[in-house]
């Protein structure tokens, strides 16, 4: 199966984004890596209760995508089950606030990524690459394993899902083993045709040794960011975090391919010490670079066609309320 919707290259100087409220429904996880400043150790960890759930809910109305990123529990854990439960009700929370869950909770089994799926417009997992730098950094987080990144992949392009996935950018890994994860990703992409964003994530430290792309890392970006929409087909769109960049060097990554900005919260919890721009300010500068910002849904329109019957016709009511706020 394939997209409906292509988009022609050049872009037509338009970026999307998603006005979005971030669910943890845990922190806990199992995996250990050596970058991540968001997993508490299991048994310390915090659990999102419904009613804060549905408080932020409640306090964040313009936001149509609800993503739930959670921390994973292991497959063979007693505790899977619960947290399982747990997605699935906060999936069904936001669907009856009459918005879209978007869940990224890890690898899935199944059963498990079909049941989401029924309810998730869109499932996403990152890559993250291919190499010893990813090897190194992954060396105590089982569910990073290549081939179980690869094999989730595969399993949501048989359940004809939408996906996003995308690389971390800048941990040591070589030009040739990007390329070689983008080419993956597009020999993926022409077998299933359900992934629909990638995401080019530029690795950031956090805390106190937070710091902005230098000029030099962002020459390199463009660069790959360049590589990518030569590599993956058209209908893929290519996506960066935009508090991940300075503000100023936005256009010129939209120059290169990036055409979409991602779910935009008021914060960042993967990546807390770097501000999130408002969608006035981020319109401002793009404008005045001849970009034009508009929101979307967490599933983007091209995949509306895979949805279930109940899914679609939430997606058309809520486009119809984006267009009308413009």
């Amino acid at each position: 199966m394939k997209s409906d919707s292509f988009r022609a290259r050049p872009f037509d100087r338009c970026v999307t984004w998603s006005p979005s409220l971030t669910l943890v429904p845990t922190n806990g996880c199992f995996n250990a890596c050596s970058y991540c400043s968001f997993r508490r150790i299991p048994g310390q960890e915090q659990v999102l209760d419904p009613a804060a759930a549905a408080a932020g809910l409640a306090a964040r109305p313009e936001a149509l995508e609800v993503l739930l990123l959670s921390g994973e529990v292991h497959p063979a854990s007693q505790e899977r089950p619960a947290w399982f439960a747990r997605l699935l009700a906060l999936s069904r929370l936001a669907l009856t606030s009459g918005r879209l869950p978007h869940t990224n909770a890890g690898p899935l089994s199944l059963r498990e990524m079909a049941a989401l799926g029924r309810l998730n417009p869109s499932l996403g997992l990152m890559l993250e690459g291919f190499g010893p730098a990813y090897d190194a950094l992954h060396a105590h987080a089982p569910s990073k394993r290549l081939s179980v990144r690869l094999g989730q992949l595969e399993q949501a392009g048989r359940l004809g899902i939408p996906f996003t996935t995308g690389l971390l950018l800048g941990v040591g890994e070589r030009r040739s083993e990007r390329l070689e994860a983008l080419e993956w990703l597009a020999a993926l992409q022409r077998r299933w045709g359900h992934i629909q964003e990638v995401i080019l994530q530029p690795w950031r430290p956090d805390g106190e040794q937070a710091t902005p792309l230098s000029p030099g890392e962002q020459a390199d970006l463009l660069g790959l960011i360049s590589d990518a929409r030569a590599i993956l087909p058209p209908e893929v769109h290519l996506q960066t975090p935009p508090n991940l960049w300075p503000l100023s060097a936005l256009p010129a990554a939209l120059a290169a391919g990036i055409d979409d900005l991602g779910g935009i919260d008021t914060g960042d919890v993967i990546n807390p010490a770097y501000p999130q721009p408002s969608s006035q300010a981020l319109s401002a500068v793009l404008a005045e670079a001849g970009w034009q910002l508009k929101p979307r849904l967490c599933v983007h329109r091209g995949w509306w066609s895979w949805l279930p019957r109940p899914l679609a016709g939430q997606a058309r009511v809520l486009a119809s309320r984006l267009a009308a706020v413009g």
